[in-house]
């Protein structure tokens, strides 16, 4: 594992620093405010907005520090829907680091994030009567997918630091887990990772990105008639 080096980002919020891939987990214009512009704002609202009455279920490829899954929860409990998400992690993090992240006191949520980082690796975890969530210790390069899904968080490192993530044979496998009408987010919006995904059958949405970021992209699964 790498060496990681918690920072603290404009917005006040943490993220860690990965010195040998020198790349963060996060923004260092805001974590929070990228979490939840990208995967939030433009993935699990996006989706909502236009499936009201659904449950829905979430994958997230990259569980990292856990603001992304925190923010889900947040969000069910909220809006009183019923959110089921898995989320994949090949190298969890440390507890010791994991206990200096600030997320659950600005987010006025630490019991939850407590939870969701003691919630044990590859078993299904009732945090709430809306929210399931199945954190899974794996390799989304070589693991198998075994559900379907409705908004997919694609948060692994940037392609120029981590391409094996990023390869088509990769994304194909990620989006064929989507259900008819779903949608993939992400920071990143790379033309090379545009193009696979059209080449994939679905249709790309190049959006404003979150503060310091010009650009992320939307892609979504439609609905054949």
């Amino acid at each position: 594992m790498s060496a990681l080096e918690l920072i603290t980002t404009a917005d006040g919020s943490h993220s860690l620093l990965n010195t040998s891939l020198h790349e963060t987990y996060h923004s260092v214009h805001g974590a929070v405010q990228e979490s939840s512009h990208v995967f939030l704002q433009q993935g699990l609202m996006h989706f909502r907005l236009r499936h009201p009455d659904m449950p829905i279920r979430a994958l997230e490829v990259g569980f990292g520090t856990g603001l992304n899954t925190i923010l889900a929860f947040r969000f069910a409990r909220q809006e009183g829907i019923r959110l089921t998400y898995e989320s994949w992690e090949k190298f969890p993090l440390d507890a010791a680091l994991v206990a200096q992240l600030n997320y659950g006191g600005l987010l006025h949520e630490k019991a939850a994030f407590d939870v969701i980082h003691a919630a044990p690796w590859d078993e299904i975890k009732i945090l709430d009567t809306g929210f399931s969530l199945h954190k899974r210790h794996d390799d989304i390069t070589t693991g198998n997918l075994t559900s379907t899904f409705d908004v997919i968080f694609y948060d692994a490192f940037a392609p120029a630091k981590q391409p094996e993530l990023w390869t088509i044979d990769v994304l194909r496998k990620v989006t064929q887990a989507l259900n008819p009408g779903g949608i993939w987010v992400s920071y990143c919006a790379k033309g090379q990772v545009k193009r696979d995904l059209v080449s994939l059958g679905l249709k790309v949405e190049t959006l404003p990105g979150p503060p310091g970021k010009k650009e992320m992209t939307r892609a979504v699964l439609e609905i054949k008639n």
